[in-house]
């Protein structure tokens, strides 16, 4: 029951209080530039509040990205460790129904400054592929892979990014180059707060 209620403050918290325009809900956000471990024994703040962070692996710089499978939005299973060559972009949220996450990904789609020619831009989430479909639908965005992590949450666990009392994943962006090894990663120490996706994007340019 405790984690039930947690999970509701949580959305509470990370969806805000109405339905702005995306580049209003972007211009209130804090940006978060610093970052904290993944992994157990690590946490994220939510408003001040400690989240245990859980997994049976870690991402690190420098380390090839742990294979996990996740869901396509075709319902296909496909693993993450998989870069089929190319250097990527992988915006880790909660939510993609919530302002925070939104705006991150809107960044990530419209504000990359023609990267999306020559690296793939990926967003994970826990969200349903229904979802994650309907989102992209309605924000018109065409240039972002959707990837699930809903059926075994492996994408979460194997990378220490799995919040644990909620079964959410902490927001994160990892920079992988063509041979999938993490070459720049944050784990923004508050949930609430946008990541520092214009570092992440120099960190991409720089291995094309």
């Amino acid at each position: 029951m405790r984690h039930l209620v947690a999970a509701i403050a949580i959305f509470a918290l990370l969806s805000g209080c109405g339905a702005k325009e995306t580049n209003e809900v972007q211009a209130d956000l804090p940006v978060d530039k610093g970052t904290v471990a993944p992994g157990a024994g690590n946490t994220v703040m939510m408003k001040g509040g400690e989240l245990p962070l859980a997994g049976k692996g870690v991402v690190e710089v420098g380390k090839p990205l742990p294979s996990a499978m996740v869901s396509t939005n075709a319902l296909q299973p496909f693993n993450v460790a998989d870069a089929g060559g190319k250097v990527r972009i992988i915006s880790v949220v909660p939510s993609v129904d919530t302002p925070t996450c939104d705006a991150q990904t809107h960044e990530l789609s419209e504000e990359n400054d023609g990267l999306d020619e020559h690296v793939e831009l990926i967003t994970i989430s826990m969200d349903l592929p229904f979802a994650q479909s309907r989102f992209a639908k309605e924000a018109k965005i065409s240039n972002v892979t959707f990837l699930s992590d809903y059926k075994n949450q492996e994408f979460g666990s194997n990378n220490g990014l799995m919040i644990a009392p909620l079964g959410l994943l902490a927001r994160a962006v990892i920079v992988t180059d063509k041979d999938n090894i993490v070459r720049y990663l944050q784990v923004v120490p508050e949930i609430t707060a946008l990541p520092d996706m214009q570092a992440a994007m120099d960190a991409a340019r720089e291995l094309i």
